[in-house]
């Protein structure tokens, strides 16, 4: 039981760190360049161990997420929940990809939910798509065999 526990405080911790990393100050040029660390982190967990992280966890820490950026209450909670139903209907099959293949995944799932956060903003206020648009999902994108790495090790990692 306790293992259990254990595992999912990982799974909160990795999280945490993640929802850190997307709030980290930087110059306004690397800022564009910053991914969406939630996603990727919310991604890797929904495809590794689907029956721990879920919708319920992409709707929470997307609420979180909304918070924490001061953007509008439940639009990252919509985006995160709509990318791990889908991340969860094929986690069977994407398992069993390679990397690089995971990585093409990946890419549109960061490019549905960029598209969906810019639908809603622009709902509130029109808005021209820039280039910047693209920026965070290449750089999730080209992140992704990082954070599968990194994740990996966390997740297979014995307790000591």
């Amino acid at each position: 039981m306790t293992d259990l526990y254990y595992g999912f405080g990982r799974i909160i911790l990795s999280i945490v760190l993640a929802m850190c990393l997307r709030i980290m100050p930087l110059p306004p040029e690397l800022a564009m360049l910053n991914p969406d660390w939630v996603l990727l982190t919310l991604i890797y967990w929904s495809l590794a161990l689907p029956e721990r992280v879920g919708i319920f966890h992409a709707w929470t820490f997307g609420l979180l997420t909304d918070v924490l950026t001061g953007r509008l209450f439940g639009q990252y909670a919509l985006a995160y929940a709509l990318v791990i139903y889908i991340c969860l209907k094929l986690h069977k099959r994407l398992r069993q990809f390679p990397l690089l293949q995971q990585g093409l995944f990946v890419f549109f799932c960061l490019l549905l939910s960029q598209l969906l956060l810019f639908f809603i903003k622009n709902l509130q206020h029109p808005a021209q798509l820039h280039a910047s648009f693209w920026w965070p999902v290449f750089t999730g994108t080209i992140c992704w065999p990082l954070v599968y790495t990194v994740l990996r090790f966390v997740r297979l990692r014995k307790r000591n």
